[in-house]
């Protein structure tokens, strides 16, 4: 379930003199954002704990079709919550991951939180703030692997600013409402 244009919306008019992204070219990505979405953690390639060491949490398909078409692939930043649970830095990658060649989109989030147990079936919401970078491809996994530890640092800083510090307390988090799409 996403939440967007409605809450991008208002959340725009609260923060009139802010970008809601760290990068100026990336008009698609920053109209939609603030961005609000809710969904069941599913089964993902399962490289994220085992191959890459940074676990991640994947949203169901029908999720990642409900994001508008125009939002770019890429790098987002933003905070989660698994199960009504503590609220979380987070990074995420929506699109296909070029170093794997993925034929199918996802939406990959790495909760900035140690976790002892993974959390499949459980309720993830998260809401993302800003976007990082474009996807792209990697001439190996060391690189790969380095480029989302930079990630990670740019995403902890980013969200340390008053303004997206602010939607780490957002009404989303304390909600199960069912909403999708700002519908």
């Amino acid at each position: 379930m996403c939440w967007g244009l409605v809450r991008s919306f208002r959340l725009r008019r609260l923060f009139p003199a802010r970008r809601f992204s760290c990068c100026d070219n990336n008009a698609a990505a920053m109209k939609h954002l603030p961005y609000f979405c809710r969904g069941e953690v599913v089964r993902g390639f399962g490289r994220g704990s085992k191959e890459l060491g940074i676990p991640t949490a994947n949203f169901p398909e029908h999720v990642v079709d409900s994001l508008p078409p125009d939002l770019n692939t890429g790098i987002y930043y933003g905070w989660g919550s698994v199960a009504n649970g503590g609220i979380h830095k987070m990074v995420m990658s929506i699109g296909w991951n070029p170093y794997y060649k993925n034929i199918k989109k996802s939406m990959e989030t790495h909760l900035i939180h140690p976790f002892k147990e993974d959390f499949y079936g459980e309720m993830l919401s998260v809401v993302i703030v800003g976007y990082i970078r474009p996807e792209k491809s990697f001439d190996s996994l060391d690189s790969l692997i380095s480029a989302i530890h930079r990630d990670i640092e740019e995403a902890k800083k980013r969200l340390d600013l008053p303004e997206f510090k602010r939607l780490k307390d957002d009404n989303f988090f304390n909600t199960d409402s069912k909403i999708m799409n700002g519908h």
